[in-house]
């Protein structure tokens, strides 16, 4: 199992990197295409559908992210969609963790349809328009979720209820400790100060996430980096609760030893348009 997370970690990387640091973004952006694509597809199977259903609703994302890519969207900030599908982002899932995995089987198919496929298309423009205003801007947004996971994952295994003496949410992820998000909360909060040193070193022509908000004052970033690696929780189990009440392992197959989409990019969805919310915010 190991050897096939690394050999699949390595291809991705390949095929992601090049096209991330390419000077022309189209590579990139078929990318969240096709990753958009299959993500929709999966989405279909965890809320029910049956499989002709699951490969309609992967081509109805597709021919909207191409719209949306026809009608010029990718090149437009929008400031008030920003905010609007952060504050759902905020109030839902707090309230769906709250409500416990059999809330989220009471809600109509179409409406877990239709809240579905605008998360993901709100993601993935917000990932195009982060890479357009720079890549060190969206690593910055990127990497906030991947410290937020390493420094949980070390923190929860060396001091995982030696404090809070209970789960996180036992019903929806077990694994999860108080202990493990705090230590995730202080990973991202030390990288967000460390990253916006090393803009100012470098002198970098385009500020990272953090920079922009540092700009501002350090209490913001402080609070930004606390509140967004909060959201990235909330994004995982907001997906592990889905895949609960579903009976579902993992969204797919798709990545051997890694599950499918949607298990690598939970923790993305609320955080990519929520720092695309933030930033635009201070500007």
């Amino acid at each position: 199992m190991l050897l096939q997370r690394v050999i699949t970690a390595v291809v991705l990387l390949a095929i992601l990197l090049p096209a991330l640091f390419a000077s022309n973004p189209l590579a990139f952006n078929i990318i969240v295409l096709v990753m958009l694509t299959a993500g929709a597809w999966e989405w279909g199977r965890l809320i029910g559908l049956r499989a002709v259903g699951a490969v309609v609703t992967g081509v109805v994302m597709l021919l909207l992210c191409l719209l949306t890519w026809q009608q010029g969207w990718l090149l437009n900030s929008y400031r008030v969609l920003w905010v609007v599908a952060g504050g759902a982002w905020v109030l839902l899932s707090v309230l769906l963790v709250k409500a416990g995995v059999p809330a989220w089987g009471r809600v109509p198919q179409w409406m877990r349809w239709l809240a579905g496929m605008f998360v993901l298309w709100v993601a993935g423009l917000a990932i195009v328009q982060a890479r357009q205003i720079g890549i060190n801007f969206l690593l910055s947004v990127l990497a906030l979720v991947w410290v937020a996971d390493v420094f949980a994952y070390f923190f929860g295994r060396a001091l995982g209820l030696r404090f809070s003496k209970q789960k996180l949410a036992p019903t929806i992820s077990p694994g999860k400790s108080w202990e493990g998000a705090w230590g995730g909360a202080l990973g991202v909060v030390l990288m967000a100060f460390t990253w916006v040193w090393i803009d100012a070193a470098q002198k970098v022509e385009v500020a990272s996430f953090y920079t922009r908000l540092y700009e501002q004052g350090w209490w913001l970033l402080l609070v930004a980096a606390l509140f967004m690696a909060a959201m990235s929780v909330l994004g995982d189990l907001v997906e592990s609760l889905i895949k609960r009440s579903a009976g579902f392992k993992d969204s797919s197959q798709l990545l051997p030893g890694h599950g499918g989409v949607l298990d690598r990019i939970d923790a993305l969805l609320p955080t990519l348009p929520l720092a695309m919310m933030l930033t635009s915010l201070v500007q």
